[in-house]
């Protein structure tokens, strides 16, 4: 039983980690730690392993639950002891539970960043002052990371417009060059903890 309950902090620990680099910048935003966003942003290549890893060891311990007992391990049960809540299949069914939904945080993350386009009010601006940049960003791998850039540009009083896509490794941002420059969009971007490519 000391086997499950390692085994049950492992697919804890591995989902957590899976998820930790979109987990991180949403933390970050309630926290108001931006330093904090692109901290973990390292593990996101390892991130179809870690996945794996979780799963793997998930399905072992459900088929460490499930599979008949023998006849020794029959023989040395005590009738009348009730097992433990550490080694119920509740607690198993919960951390299951759990561990998908840190596994499929990067597909709902963004609906924790409010939408750039929500907070904006109705601008004029002179059409020879909008400018567009469209910039090649590494290190995008879900809607989450899109939300995390797209609100991070949005901040900015001139930007019109913002829109990453993590698919194509890109974002385009519209924005008035009067009220802000590209230096601070691209440092902007940089503080989620992803790269630019030029």
């Amino acid at each position: 039983m000391i086997g499950n309950r390692k085994l049950i902090g492992t697919s804890i620990i591995t989902a957590l980690t899976a998820s930790i680099c979109c987990v991180m910048p949403v933390l970050a935003i309630f926290a108001g730690t931006a330093g904090l966003a692109s901290t973990f942003s390292w593990l996101a290549p390892f991130r179809p392993y870690l996945i794996v890893f979780t799963v793997f060891t998930l399905a072992f311990t459900w088929y460490q639950k499930f599979k008949p007992k023998t006849k020794a391990e029959i023989d040395c049960e005590c009738d009348d002891e009730e097992p433990k809540f550490i080694n119920s299949k509740v607690l198993l069914s919960f951390i299951t539970l759990f561990a998908g939904a840190m596994l499929a945080f990067p597909s709902y993350s963004h609906i924790f960043y409010s939408s750039p386009d929500s907070r904006k009010e109705i601008v004029y601006v002179e059409k020879s002052n909008v400018k567009v940049y469209k910039v090649t960003i590494e290190g995008m791998t879900c809607t989450g990371c899109e939300a995390h850039i797209e609100s991070k540009v949005a901040e900015f009083d001139g930007v019109l417009y913002v829109k990453a896509d993590y698919k194509a490794a890109s974002t385009i941002i519209k924005y008035d060059e009067t009220k802000v420059d590209l230096e601070k969009i691209e440092t902007a971007i940089l503080s989620t903890g992803y790269n630019i490519i030029k």
